[in-house]
């Protein structure tokens, strides 16, 4: 209603995204079709810089949807990727003179009396606000300041209101309003993005994932200061470190496994996670640890929700696509009562090619629309709102580890955590998918699948407590299942498939984790004798009730 009395921004706003974004768009398109920026990589960067800096010049709203594209290896070149990345903590400033002025105004004294020290220029700058380092004078912590931008909440709304109008317009065209709600979905993403613009909500949100993650002994929380904090002031922890998708370091493998299973873990354990992960927010500590920052973006999902997501990817993990479409009605993709039986074929075809690993690059598009045209045009197929800003999560973690490992598979390199959750989880939906994984339908005991579930959970024990960075599915093999292609992520700790490598200089054997626990060098018959008896400690443990 707001904007809708005043049509004069309206049309100023859309007059400026035309006339700034216009042009990329036509030197891009030009450049495709005469096949010059396929031949002239100096001119893919150039082209690159421009959208970064159009993206810049119009917003939050855009920079955060350039933020989401910025970590796609499998949608843009190294090159490109490095140009649109500055969006996430090299946005242009503004004025320190404002921020400090913000500052003291928020928090009701001046920023000397706050801190002893504080850099002069911001250390970041992001589409939201940007960041100084500081020191409180009351109590000698290094902290991070980060200033909300002036007029922002002004912009935004403007931005998302367009934005909506745009959906509204969509709902006339019922071949695309029955199959994706964009006002749903922007609804969603306005409550959370409002949200964010609010640092209090930020602080709590920050102190309750700080709490949540002790579970993760390798995994920081930075922690926040409440008594610093306002609606547009922020006070937390300094982390040192640097960006983990810039890191060079031989453990950022092991990280980057260890991200899969925070995140699983906030979804699906706490159903409280971090929508935001960009490359600004995921960091490698300088001492080997992930850093998790900024948590203004958060979203929340219920018991049954969960419950069905962890069906769905026992289901993908054993390739079972008949039970797929029950999921989808479980999941609210599809309305209840719909008959699944005919998409069986064409959703083999789609998921086949999304979990061979390696992202849209290894997936055949033309093959693929056609497939989810046919599936799209016969089915009712909708995303539930709850479930963008998870695809979205999902979506940039995938992007930072497809760095490391061009053939990474995000629903395999999940099953360690779906192994320990459904083998010590006691609710009776994840009892009978449990029962799924041994017996599968027929109801017949599979031994291969239970040695399997024991190898992932020796795999969650090894990435969540011992930095252990080699990737589950090895070479197409995931435990003794092949499954196709998807190689081992770059890093030292790598997981022999055979017998271990022998050193001229050490006694034959090796290094091992078995349920957490380190082994030292020892023989083959010793690391058999170790793996049986920690298997049967898991088995007769108050942790093992489950399995039992």
């Amino acid at each position: 209603a707001f904007f809708s009395k005043r049509p004069n921004l309206i049309t100023a706003r859309i007059a400026q995204v035309m006339s700034k974004g216009g042009a990329v768009v036509v030197n891009f398109a030009r450049d495709v079709l005469t096949g010059a920026i396929k031949n002239d990589p100096d001119l893919e960067v150039k082209r690159a810089a421009e959208l970064r800096d159009t993206i810049t010049s119009l917003g939050p709203f855009f920079i955060k949807l350039g933020q989401a594209l910025s970590i796609r290896p499998d949608i843009l070149s190294p090159r490109s990727m490095v140009e649109l990345q500055k969006l996430c903590d090299k946005v242009p400033s503004f004025d320190s003179k404002i921020a400090f002025e913000t500052i003291e105004k928020e928090l009701g004294r001046p920023v000397n009396e706050i801190f002893s020290e504080i850099t002069p220029e911001p250390v970041a700058a992001a589409s939201l606000g940007q960041v100084y380092k500081a020191t409180l004078r009351e109590t000698g912590d290094i902290v991070a300041v980060k200033v909300q931008r002036p007029n922002v909440l002004e912009t935004v709304s403007l931005d998302l209101h367009l934005a909506r109008e745009l959906g509204l317009f969509a709902r006339n065209f019922p071949q695309l309003s029955d199959r994706l709600d964009a006002v749903a979905l922007l609804d969603e993403f306005a409550f959370r993005f409002y949200q964010e613009l609010d640092y209090n909500l930020e602080c709590e949100s920050g102190n309750k994932m700080k709490e949540q993650m002790k579970v993760l002994p390798d995994v920081v929380i930075p922690g926040n200061f409440p008594k610093y904090t306002s609606r547009r002031v922020h006070v937390a922890e300094w982390i040192d470190g640097e960006k983990l998708s810039q890191s060079t370091a031989d453990d950022v493998g092991a990280l980057v496994n260890l991200g899969v299973i925070t995140y699983l873990t906030q979804l699906l354990d706490f159903g409280f996670f971090h929508a935001d992960p960009h490359p600004g927010n995921m960091m490698r500590t300088t001492d080997g640890k992930l850093a998790i920052l900024d948590f203004g973006l958060m979203t929340e999902v219920t018991d049954d929700q969960k419950y069905g997501m962890i069906e769905a990817i026992a289901h993908l993990l054993n390739r079972d696509y008949t039970e797929i479409g029950q999921d989808f009605i479980n999941l609210d993709f599809i309305p209840k009562g719909t008959d699944t039986a005919p998409i069986v074929p064409a959703l083999t075809k789609v998921f086949d090619a999304a979990l061979a690993g390696g992202g849209a690059k290894s997936i055949n598009f033309q093959d693929l629309a056609a497939d989810l045209a046919e599936i799209t045009f016969e089915y009712p197929f909708r995303i539930p709102p709850y479930f963008a800003l998870v695809i979205r999560a999902i979506g940039v973690l995938e992007g930072i580890a497809l760095v490391g490992n061009p053939e990474f598979a995000i629903i395999d390199e999940a099953y360690p955590y779906i192994a320990r959750r459904l083998m010590t989880d006691d609710s009776p939906r994840l009892k009978a998918a449990l029962r799924y994984m041994v017996y599968g339908r027929e109801g017949s005991f599979d031994a291969e699948k239970l040695i399997d579930l024991l190898q992932a959970l020796e795999k969650f024990s090894a990435v969540k407590d011992e930095g252990d960075g080699s990737a589950f599915k090895v070479d197409g093999v995931r435990g003794s299942k092949d499954l196709g292609t998807a190689g081992d992520f770059a890093g030292t700790q790598q997981l022999q498939a055979g017998s271990p490598q022998n050193n001229d200089d050490e006694p034959e054997g090796g290094y091992s984790s078995v349920m957490g626990i380190n082994l030292r060098t020892e023989t083959q018959t010793e690391r058999d004798e170790k793996t049986t008896r920690e298997a049967l400690r898991f088995f007769f443990s108050p942790e093992g009730n489950v399995f039992r």
